[in-house]
């Protein structure tokens, strides 16, 4: 599975004095309360997704349509002093005028709302191995929860930044985010006692833990993937939805922080991929639907007693995992008012629950879906009855510069093998494989992935970015799926109406916006989206209409937020970049900006854009410099010294060269030498400027007119990918 962190969720329960004897007092609409679920953010935007619903929402209204031609920057900080590297996947929270963020090193900054100036810095005092998305801040307790490698979790002081506990919490997977804080009713002493919520990643299995906010005392767990009698009676049975032992191995955990219904005293977990003995695309060990895995579980926020959970992907093998966080959306449904949760990510849908019973309001359907005996396919698949926001099968385009671009169109020659056709697969979503590369969109780093999603409860529409980054799965690729080189990766924004599942509007960009990349809206229309080549954008939330963007200089793979300090909104981004999904070719930095009306301070310079299309494996290579001069040899691999193999290969890099570079006019000639086995192919796309199909010993010459970028690939198994790149 490709690097994903856990966040640990904050909820304070607004106790005044002390915690021992204090009541539960009443509900507040405040935002750093953290009472309700969804109270909108107002002054403070108190954690990571606003709020314990996390719709990411914010009531201010200052910034509005007719004045977001006004918006400006105010200040910037560089919070580790101008760092261009590293994965920056931290969004910001606002709690009484100070923001708090955590850098790519791991370190802690508490920065002032409304100068930028740095009021503490936290250096980290264990190893850098973590990928950071955001601390969680109490008002209550006064402090501000991170996380260090070895499994620590660590309380700070949130005005000092000092320590002022500690606590390891080992045998639970790795613990790699601080999602949430809830101060819940304690079952022993009747009083409230502070939870953290915090996921885990990466485990022979992986379990949503509770422990206390006051100390770090572990409280209670759930695994993600069951093993006898961990859940008591229920999951008896559920332990036999794993074939053998293989839930003991079996992966399953809760990537990305939980959402909290204080008034049902329910936290809701997202649970990823199963895994088993070997990686997430092998099903062939771990007959059954895999229970947890790829579901949402509603357990009691005291206890961790198991209420209800729906599973979005029964015995997955394709890393679509939905590991997007858990949003409240309370809208009217047939003329009655639902408390309802939205899941979903990867897949491109939605599964519309009620949060009280797990039901589906809106209803959803368990398909047929071709099978694999070899991987023990699960018969069906759920689909909601309205069906996704995304396309689900990839396009089979053909071939030609005069054929528009679709954003979930075909790298060629996946979809004519022989495994695909014998089985009448066609390139969709639950197409099984085994050990032939089967693609499908919109892949396993595409969808929504974790981008965070909103709720506007001025709109009462979802929001969500997402991406096209079409997956080949077989038990022959390393790691989880084989990206294809040469295939787009774009993506866009969707809005849809949670009370009919119905799309009401998408809007195609020109990159994926499915890693991080959140988004926010306000209570005056508007909603504000990062992108991988730096521009923080404001869109009309109703209609999609671009209205606003600011250059930040550096990749936004993380939230923008809303807050009010004397009066006045702000909007803070932090632009960082990660290398999801474009590789080192995204921008990085270290950039924490903040805008508000009238805002003067000028735009970073636009840094390189992001490299949108899947790059081929290997360094360029002189066209002149090979011998023969201007060849490409299929189906064989070159060393970084030159030495073209002796041997037919099917392997990524089985060109070669997979780069090469010449100047405009030159003739390429490719070879299939005379000692490979079988014939192959060097097919170009999508400019579909020749297909030549060679058998061994057979040579075929292009001429080169334009300048530009030309991929190419092997029918005879397309992974083998190159490029000849014209100057």
């Amino acid at each position: 599975m490709h690097c994903k962190t856990i966040a640990l969720a904050l909820f304070a329960a607004g106790l005044a004095g002390n915690l021992d004897a204090a009541p539960a007092g009443p509900k507040s609409d405040a935002a750093a309360d953290l009472k309700s679920c969804c109270a909108a953010g107002d002054k403070d935007f108190p954690k990571v997704g606003g709020n314990l619903g996390n719709q990411n929402y914010s009531s201010l209204k200052g910034i509005n349509k007719g004045l977001i031609k006004d918006l400006g920057a105010v200040w910037l900080n560089h919070i580790e002093g101008g760092l261009a590297t590293g994965n920056n996947q931290s969004s910001t929270v606002a709690l009484d005028g100070v923001l708090y963020i955590e850098s790519a090193l791991g370190n802690v900054i508490a920065v002032d709302g409304k100068t930028g100036a740095t009021k503490w810095k936290y250096n980290r005092s264990r190893g850098t191995g973590i990928t950071r998305r955001g601390v969680a801040v109490s008002k209550d307790l006064g402090l501000v929860y991170t996380v260090e490698p070895g499994n620590w979790v660590v309380a700070l002081n949130k005005d000092t930044g000092a320590k002022v506990w500690e606590k390891q919490h080992n045998g639970w997977g790795n613990v790699q985010k601080v999602a949430l804080v809830y101060l819940a009713p304690d079952p022993v002493k009747g009083r409230n006692e502070g939870m953290l919520y915090i996921g885990t990643n990466d485990g022979d299995r992986g379990a949503g833990i509770a422990i206390k906010a006051t100390n770090g005392d572990f409280v209670w767990k759930f695994w993600g993937a069951p093993g006898p009698g961990d859940h008591g009676e229920f999951d008896e049975q559920g332990n036999k939805t794993w074939e053998g032992n293989s839930a003991l191995v079996g992966g399953a955990t809760p990537w990305i922080h939980p959402a909290v219904d204080p008034d049902l005293n329910l936290v809701y977990w997202n649970f990823g991929n199963a895994r088993g003995s070997r990686s997430s695309q092998d099903g062939s060990q771990r007959g059954g639907d895999n229970r947890y895995s790829n579901s949402l579980v509603a357990v009691d926020a005291t206890t961790g007693e198991y209420k209800w959970h729906f599973q979005s992907i029964h015995h997955g093998i394709w890393d679509m995992d939905n590991v997007m966080a858990p949003v409240f959306a309370d809208v009217e449904i047939d003329g009655v008012m639902r408390k309802l949760v939205v899941h979903g990510s990867k897949t491109g849908m939605y599964f519309i629950l009620d949060r009280t019973t797990g039901a589906a309001p809106l209803g959803i359907d368990e398909v047929p879906v071709p099978q694999e005996a070899l991987q023990k396919t699960w018969p069906t698949q759920p689909f909601p009855k309205q069906g996704g926001w995304l396309e689900n099968c990839v396009v089979d385009q053909p071939l030609g510069p005069d054929v528009p671009g679709n954003p979930s169109r075909a790298v060629p020659n996946y979809l004519t093998q022989p495994y695909m056709v014998d089985k009448g697969l066609k390139g969709c979503l639950y197409d099984p494989h085994w050990d032939v590369p089967v693609i499908s969109i919109p892949g396993h780093g595409g969808g929504a992935d974790w981008s965070h999603q909103s709720f506007s409860q001025q709109t009462k529409l979802m929001y969500t970015g997402f991406g096209y980054v079409a997956a080949a799965h077989s038990l022959t690729e390393a790691s989880n799926g084989l990206r294809p080189p040469g295939e787009y990766q774009t993506g866009g924004i969707v809005a849809v109406d949670p009370a009919t599942n119905v799309v009401r509007w998408k809007r195609n960009m020109p990159y994926s916006l499915a890693h991080g990349n959140g988004i926010l809206t306000t209570a005056s229309g508007l909603l504000f989206i990062g992108q991988p080549d730096g521009n923080l954008l404001a869109l009309d939330a109703q209609n999609g209409k671009e209205l606003w963007r600011f250059q930040t200089g550096a990749a936004i793979s993380s939230s923008p937020i809303s807050y009010e300090i004397d009066g006045e909104q702000y909007v803070a981004v932090f632009a960082g970049g990660t290398s999801i999904p474009y590789g080192d070719s995204a921008p990085r930095g270290d950039s924490l900006w903040a805008f508000k009306l009238g805002g003067t301070l000028a735009q970073a310079a636009t840094p390189q854009p992001p490299v949108i299309r899947r790059p081929v494996s290997g360094n360029p290579v002189e066209g002149s410099a090979l011998t023969p001069a201007n060849t490409v040899i299929l189906a064989r691999t070159r060393s970084a010294a030159g030495v073209v193999g002796t041997t037919e290969s099917t392997a990524v890099n089985a060109m070669a060269p997979t780069h090469m570079r010449v100047p405009a006019g030159t003739t390429v000639t490719f070879t299939n030498p005379a000692t490979n086995p079988n014939a192959h192919c060097a097919t170009q796309f999508f400019e579909g400027l020749f297909n030549f199909r060679l058998n061994p010993g057979e040579s075929a010459s292009y001429t080169f007119a334009e300048k530009g970028e030309y991929f190419f690939n092997d029918c005879f198994s397309p992974r083998p990918t190159g490029k000849i790149e014209v100057f």
